[in-house]
């Protein structure tokens, strides 16, 4: 049996999932699994490859929603199926993230999921007056400037076209309520003042607090500026706190975390997953039986899983790993242990990719297309006023809706 899988933001997880996980599952059931490891940037490309030659893996994992293979996907009902008596039906998270609404086809199955909690310097903030960090959009923007005023330090997010540009934007945008998609999946962006508004936020932030290398970094380019303690926030999955541990440990102590920012125009706290993992079956494999089953049998080892990301894959179903509060209580890496407490409500803060609807092919085209990103670099750049960009941002959506309509 072949695995696709995303190569994990920590190469630990990956030895295990490769050497221990599905070389075990091998031997118990009598097959010889191999896996390959793609970097997350190259995911997309070589999953339509594989789809347009209609060979390769049996297994293909994905570190988002993979709505728009559902076409070359086995219904993965089966699957959840195989979870419930054990873990309870599907959860939310991973219902909103695995069914097309117009098949009612589960096209993935979901496993866990990385929250994307605020990263901050609590050194830097404490000469904003901010020690505790920004709570809101207008503390992260008055604060940031005053940072990049007072110390040069800039604030750092990720703008660029990678999955941390990706994320960080689209939760920038559906936290200043200028969401791509109604619930029902038409184009709902620029039809009001919220796009525009949410533009110019981004615009005037970096014109205040940011710096031209958010543009062009590549995968991992936030995660690198703070590490090297070059800026002074970032929105990301805990590998980034995780890894200063283990390269940095000074730099680590200095890293807090806090939840999402408080939203404006009356959004709360909202961030949007930085993963979540998503499991297809392809429908030209050979052993879908033995396919299905090593999926349901990867939630069997989700407490592992979480030890060996060092925390990162929160578990779809909570039962997987019940004691998630008291392990975020006492964790034995950070310091002081507590620290990653901040994410005891993270089910509560992280919607799916799609909200307020479900993960929907034309959202996850203009998602993986990194539309978002691009639209913001012709503001941030100067090419396009926000309002310009807004419009043509949403025209180019409504062709991705359009074109959707005609293959579902």
């Amino acid at each position: 049996m072949k695995i696709a899988k995303w190569a994990h933001f920590l190469p630990e997880f990956d030895d295990w999932f490769v050497n221990v996980m599905a070389s075990d599952w091998g031997l118990r059931n009598n097959t010889r699994v191999t896996v390959d490891l793609i970097p997350v940037e190259e995911i997309r490309d070589r999953a339509f490859a594989e789809v347009k030659a209609g060979k390769g893996h049996d297994i293909f994992i994905f570190p988002w929603p993979p709505a728009e293979y559902h076409q070359h996907v086995i219904d993965h009902a089966g699957v959840y199926q195989m979870i419930a008596p054990k873990y309870g039906a599907i959860q939310q998270l991973a219902f909103r993230s695995t069914l097309n609404a117009t098949t009612k086809k589960y096209f993935a199955c979901a496993d866990f999921w990385m929250p994307a909690p605020l990263h901050f310097f609590r050194d830097y903030w404490a000469e904003a007056g901010m020690p505790l960090g920004p709570v809101h959009y207008t503390g992260l923007f008055d604060g940031a400037k005053k940072l990049r005023d007072k110390l040069g330090i800039p604030c750092g997010l990720a703008f660029s076209p990678t999955l941390e540009g990706n994320v960080t934007l689209h939760t920038i945008l559906y936290s200043h309520h200028a969401w791509i998609l109604d619930g029902a999946g038409n184009v709902i962006f620029n039809k009001n003042a919220f796009a525009v508004r949410a533009l110019k936020y981004i615009q005037l932030l970096y014109q205040e607090s940011g710096t031209p290398e958010q543009l062009t970094w590549g995968s991992g380019g936030s995660v690198r500026a703070m590490l090297a303690h070059k800026t002074s926030a970032a929105i990301h999955a805990i590998s980034l706190l995780r890894a200063a541990e283990k390269q940095s440990p000074d730099v680590a102590k200095k890293m807090w975390l806090q939840p999402p920012l408080m939203g404006a125009s009356g959004m709360g706290v909202t961030g949007l997953p930085h993963v979540t993992n998503c499991s297809v079956v392809w429908n030209f494999t050979q052993n879908e039986a033995g396919a299905s089953k090593f999926l349901a049998d990867m939630v069997d080892t989700s407490r592992t899983g979480y030890e060996k990301s060092l925390g990162c894959n929160f578990p779809i179903y909570p039962k997987a790993v019940p004691d998630l509060i008291v392990r975020l209580q006492k964790d034995p890496q950070a310091d002081p242990p507590f620290k990653y407490l901040a994410l005891k409500d993270a089910l509560h803060w992280t919607p799916n990719l799609g909200v307020p609807g479900i993960a929907r092919p034309a959202y996850m085209e203009i998602f993986n297309s990194s539309l978002v990103p691009r639209m913001v670099a012709t503001v941030l750049k100067g090419e396009q006023k926000p309002e310009d960009a807004a419009a043509a941002g949403a025209a180019e959506m409504q062709r991705i809706v359009d074109k959707w309509k005609q293959v579902s």
